[in-house]
Formats: C-alpha cells, sequence, structure tokens
C-alpha cells in the first residue's frame, strides 16, 4: 500500500465517522421531534387532542343556570375514511349553566376492526373557552367492530361567562382513522 491509498483510506474513515455522527444527530433530532412538536401545539393551541377537563364536573355541578339567555348549540361531525358520524339532532337550546346532553352515532363501514379519534372544533373560535366537556368519546380513542355502529354521549355544560354577543355555537366533529393503531 502505497501512501495515497493510506491517505484515501484515511480519509474513507474519517468521513464514514462523520456520516455515522450525523445520521446519529439526525435520528435523535427526528426522535426530539414529537414532543417538541406537542410542547408547541399546546403553547400555541392549534392542532391539540381533546384534553379530560378535570375541572368540569366540579363547574357543572356548582355553576347556575342563567335562564334569562339561551344560546343556539349547532352539532356537526365529518369522517374521513370508512366512518360515518352524525349527531342524533342537528342543534339545541341550551341555557348556559344547565347540564346538557348530546349523543353522536358513530359507524365503522368497513369489513374490519378499526380504531377512530375524534377531534372538536368550535364556531365562534373563542366557544371552546367555556364550552365545558363532562364526557365526551373525544376524550379517547375508540374501536369499533367491523361494520358496527354505536352511540356515544357528549354531556356539557356552557360557562354562564360566555359573551353575551355569542348566541350560537357550533359544535363540529371531525373522526378519522387512527394511523398504526392496533384494534383489540
Amino acid at each position: 500500500m502505497n501512501v495515497t491509498d493510506k491517505l484515501r483510506q484515511h480519509l474513507s474513515w474519517r468521513m464514514l465517522k462523520k456520516l455515522v455522527v450525523i445520521a446519529a444527530l439526525m435520528f435523535g433530532f427526528a426522535y426530539a421531534l414529537v414532543p417538541l412538536y406537542r410542547k408547541i401545539c399546546e403553547i400555541t393551541g392549534i392542532n391539540v387532542l381533546t384534553q379530560v377537563d378535570a375541572g368540569a364536573k366540579e363547574f357543572a355541578a356548582n355553576t347556575q343556570v342563567d335562564e334569562s339567555r339561551s344560546i343556539t348549540v349547532v352539532f356537526d361531525a365529518n369522517a374521513q375514511g370508512p366512518w360515518r358520524i352524525r349527531p342524533v339532532k342537528n342543534s339545541l337550546q341550551v341555557h348556559p349553566g344547565a347540564l346538557t346532553t348530546m349523543v353522536y352515532e358513530i359507524a365503522n363501514q368497513q369489513h374490519r376492526r378499526m380504531v377512530g379519534q375524534a377531534i372538536p372544533s368550535y364556531v365562534p373560535q373563542l366557544a371552546a373557552k367555556y364550552f365545558k366537556k363532562v364526557e365526551c368519546f373525544c376524550f379517547q380513542q375508540q374501536t369499533l367492530a367491523a361494520n358496527e355502529a354505536k352511540q356515544f354521549p357528549v354531556v356539557f355544560v356552557i360557562d354562564p361567562a360566555v359573551p353575551k354577543s355569542v348566541d350560537t355555537i357550533t359544535l363540529s366533529y371531525t373522526f378519522f382513522e387512527v394511523a398504526g393503531a392496533t384494534a383489540k
């Protein structure tokens, strides 16, 4: 082996070491992105999966019903993939502070067991702050057998502190299959 070959071999090993370090750093960065993404979404308030409102049950039990006004709550739903989701009623008149139950029907239209997740959204967006869910199918993933349909309640109370300008709230759910989830 001459000097040129030894130099090439040395440079090749050096390059290989650099590439391994770069690949390890890239893997580490990709691994760190998931919690980083969740934290950024939590801070900015976007794309956040629905968390259980720990204080909603106590709030509902201790709030006064404001019978001097009512709010129209419009229920909407759409699905991604082979799901059907729909509310049993399109709308309800609700007094702020009153504990209210609404039912959604979700159907798996596939010939296999599937896992799905519901993500709520509100119009106007500021209503989310005043819409307190005591119970909701959106708090966890749902597993439905092949061609199975189930009804799920949404139990909620609207905070009487909701601005007087809000007379209609639309609660919409998007339901989609959870990729990679294994149905048990």
